[in-house]
């Protein structure tokens, strides 16, 4: 970007850049610890290096290296042939050594890189003189006296940086020091510059730039014409393989064009399109929708190397058919009962986020046992090849088909945003229809030929099942959801809205009056100063912008300052406004719902999240916020019923552990936190005080997500040293939790991994870093990873066979929610019984533990009442 930034602005004639090769130079053979000091170049550096020269290759730029001197030498070498021949010469480096090389034309540029982004420190030779008082060559004689410690210089002792320019500005050379050693102040630097002569002599050799290495050069092969010319189609191929996607910008290339690409075909007619779906009946193929804002566009189907086709709806084709034909292609797979060696069926429909293309299918269509098990057939034919990515690299939290290409296939695509920029595809069908081919043809196409790819990957990783079983039939389930939505009531969202203002607004006044004035509470700035300077609070920590006033910061003062109390609920209060009450009336539809988006391949444990709105972190721990959920109501003639999992990652590691204590506890469905209490503070069930009840609850909690002493002690408000006796007395109480704790970290180390009982992977980078705290980090991803993971995987497993049973069943009722441990159904009044049983009995049986999934069920008029 540096590079890139110069040369705009310079617009140079010729570029040519400089390499050290990885060989002694000169300077080792005249002083062997030269450089001795420097750590070695990392390993990650080093394989960046090819990297770097293969990118400039493929720009087309100059690179010069030579064996026996460093790319100083050379830059040198070639900035003093440049001069000689006429030219204006820039040259760019980070290391100040190369200040003498300065002269009238030759310019050195430092870039240093700030906050505030990358300046640059310009220095022609009355430059290096104004600033360091030397010109450019007597630059080299300062380091000659003062020594480089990252070079290894040995220069002079007992003259550092002070002495040596001053005894330079005014002798002009080490030569004239010596010379005049008897004169030179302070004597001791004269008597030491006689002792120490031939390691001045040395070290000023060893600071010289050669200027002459014997090199050829043609500048014509450095020509740059035009910058515009770096950006090549082989360089923006590089780009696209090293994803540095803020480059790609830059590229006015067309998006690279594969072979594949000359079969890509544009269907606009009925009767053509009929013959494309005879020829694709029963056979292994890939597909797209291409969703406008308002209507179905068309559609992309993939099943064979050169069976690439677009649909465009219009005249001659409408949307209605293409849903008909695709629902006709799954109904034919689905029948064919051919199987390969492994028992998976070899016909299968492929799509890229196939959750987004089933708003334009409808799989449930019959009633009874019959239609039932039509629509598992019809399910099970599906792969989603963006899941199967997920699966396999958890970490990446995005997989569009052109990473997908790349990282299964080897091959570079363009991707959507490539070939439309920031259009929306209404606009790209009305301006530029073959760019709209050429995308879902593409899409289709990487779809269907990585299909089996992936599967391969998912069966050698284990996970094949997880896939199958798991991740598969919750797409299903969540398409569902999706398109029925929760309907809210718009009125007692305003009402809600107005309660939260009024509360805001006597907040705000009882603030100003504690502070005896009115600010802007919302600013930190305004606030650390009311806080710190005027209240004189205490622990005020000052930073370059003013004083913190983070949550951490004010919840310590909290408890002793009213003020800080106010503070806190009022920020809680606005957020709740702002994103709740205003935020959620953007979301309503006509019909009264909202409609969230639920998201699989987000989080690296498997958990689920939500967008558009978010309703998963509807909150739970203030009363106030609680409220929010009495905006939300079932249908006319429903009711809800909501259900979630009592303390299920404490269940998860009581199995995993094998800790017969905890075990036991659950077994006789004790108060675990009362009885972890009593264990660790070591007083009888009954005697336990809600506070130690409630320290056992954090410490139960925390060790589940591998807290350290320093954190309970935070949560806790009391010293680390009492929070780790804590700890200790836990792990005494509970033995075989350590020991599980322990031995997960160990295996994560030796794997890189961690896996959930079903099979999940969750790779943990962080435990292989150098950084101490980013493996603190990764040690305690690996503790809790397992457990959340798991958790994870059961609530999907229940929300399948609940969904699953509700269809089954032929009941009214729909699960319509999912907010981590808890799931919501819209029930029809007259199924209520049914469906409490019926949920109850899913969650449960989601997974076989040592210890009962317990469950929690509530029914209301809305999800207030029910939670």
């Amino acid at each position: 970007n540096i590079l890139f930034k110069i040369l705009e602005e310079e617009k140079p004639d010729y570029l040519t850049v400089a390499f050290d090769v990885h060989a002694p130079t000169f300077r080792h053979r005249m002083f062997e610890a030269y450089k001795g000091t420097r750590k070695p170049v990392t390993e990650e550096f080093r394989q960046q290096v090819p990297l770097m020269k293969e990118m400039l290759t493929a720009m087309g730029v100059a690179i010069v290296e030579k064996e026996g001197y460093e790319a100083d030498d050379l830059l040198g070498t070639l900035a003093f042939r440049a001069e000689r021949a006429g030219m204006e010469v820039s040259v760019v480096s980070g290391d100040r050594d190369l200040l003498q090389l300065a002269t009238d034309h030759i310019r050195i540029r430092i870039p240093k890189t700030k906050k505030t982004g990358t300046e640059i420190e310009n220095y022609y030779a009355a430059d290096v003189k104004e600033r360091y008082l030397v010109t450019p060559k007597e630059f080299i004689d300062v380091k000659a006296l003062m020594g480089d410690t990252s070079d290894n210089i040995p220069g002079v002792p007992g003259i550092g940086e002070k002495t040596a320019t001053a005894l330079i500005a005014e002798y002009k050379s080490i030569e004239a020091v010596h010379a005049h050693a008897d004169f030179v102040k302070p004597p001791r630097a004269g008597k030491n510059i006689v002792e120490y002569w031939e390691q001045a002599v040395m070290s000023k050799e060893l600071a010289t730039i050669v200027t002459d290495v014997p090199i050829e050069n043609d500048f014509s092969a450095a020509r740059l014409e035009r910058i515009e010319a770096l950006y090549t189609e082989e360089a923006y191929l590089l780009c696209k393989r090293l994803e540095f996607k803020n480059l790609l910008a830059r590229f006015s290339v067309d998006a690279p064009k594969n072979d594949v690409q000359d079969h890509f075909q544009r269907i606009t007619s009925q009767e053509k399109a009929q013959t494309v779906f005879a020829k694709a009946m029963g056979k292994p193929a890939a597909f797209r929708f291409l969703f406008g804002k308002r209507e179905l566009l068309g559609m992309a189907l993939a099943f064979g190397e050169t069976e690439l086709y677009m649909f465009q709806t219009g005249d001659e084709l409408d949307a209605a058919y293409l849903q008909t034909q695709m629902m006709s292609l799954l109904r034919k797979l689905s029948q064919t009962e051919a199987a390969g060696e492994d028992g998976e069926p070899l016909s299968c429909l492929s799509a890229c986020d196939l959750k987004a293309q089933l708003r334009a299918l409808d799989l449930w269509e019959a009633e009874g046992e019959t239609g039932w098990e039509t629509y598992q057939k019809m399910r099970s034919c599906f792969f989603d090849t963006a899941i199967a990515a997920y699966l396999l690299n958890p970490l990446k939290g995005s997989y569009p088909y052109e990473d997908i290409a790349k990282d299964y296939l080897g091959l570079m695509v363009p991707s959507k945003a490539d070939l439309f920029g920031k259009k929306a595809l209404d606009e790209i069908m009305k301006e530029d229809v073959q760019k709209a081919v050429t995308w879902s043809c593409y899409e289709a196409y990487v779809t269907w030929k990585a299909q089996p790819v992936l599967q391969q990957a998912l069966r050698k990783k284990k996970m094949e099942a997880l896939f199958r079983e798991i991740e598969m039939p919750l797409v299903f389930v969540l398409s569902d959801m999706e398109k029925e939505g929760i309907s809210i009531d718009a009125d007692a969202l305003k009402e809600y809205g107005r309660q939260l203002s009024v509360s805001i607004e006597a907040l705000e006044e009882k603030i100003y009056k504690e502070a005896d004035e009115t600010f802007n509470i919302n600013s930190p700035k305004q606030l650390g100063a009311v806080l710190f300077e005027k209240m004189k609070l205490p622990n005020g920590k000052k930073t370059k912008t003013g004083y913190s006033t983070s949550a951490e910061v004010l919840e310590k003062l909290a408890p002793d300052h009213p003020i800080v109390s106010d503070i806190l609920e009022y920020r809680q209060l606005t957020k709740l406004k702002s994103t709740y009450a205003d935020g959620l009336a953007n979301f309503i539809d006509d019909t009264g719902k909202i409609h969230t988006t639920f998201h699989q391949t987000i989080t690296a444990t498997g958990r689920l999240s939500s967008t558009d709105p978010n309703l998963q972190n509807i909150p739970i721990r203030i009363e106030l916020g609680k409220l929010i959920r009495k905006v939300f109501h079932p249908m006319k003639g429903c009711v809800f019923v909501d259900s979630d999992y009592s303390q299920i990652e404490l269940r998860i590691l009581a199995h995993m552990a094998q800790d017969e204590q905890l075990i036991e506890a659950f077994r006789q469905k004790q108060d675990i936190h009362r009885t972890t209490a009593s264990q660790v503070f070591h007083v009888p069930f009954e005697e336990v005080t809600p506070l130690q009840r409630r320290n056992a609850k954090a410490v139960n909690f925390g060790i589940v997500y591998g807290i350290s002493a320093f954190g309970l002690s935070q949560d806790l408000n009391i010293s680390r040293k009492e929070a780790q006796e804590y700890i200790d007395r836990y792990f005494e109480t509970y033995p075989k939790i350590k020991e599980f704790l322990e031995r997960t970290v160990q295996e994560a180390k030796e794997t890189g991994a961690i896996t959930t009982m079903y099979g999940r992977l969750r790779p943990i980078p962080e435990l292989s870093s150098g950084n101490f705290m980013q493996k603190q980090f990764g040690e305690r991803v690996a503790m809790n990873s397992p457990i959340q993971g798991t958790a994870a995987d059961i609530i999907k497993i229940a929300m399948i066979r609940v969904h699953d049973r509700l269809l089954r069943e032929n009941l009214r009722s729909r699960l319509i929610l999912q907010v981590h441990d808890e799931l919501l159904i819209e029930t029809a009044e007259e199924e209520k019984e049914k469906v409490i049983r019926l949920l109850e009995e899913e969650m449960q049986d989601a997974a076989e533990l040592s210890v009962e999934l317990e469950v929690g069920t509530a029914c209301g008029s809305n999800w207030y009442e029910a939670h």
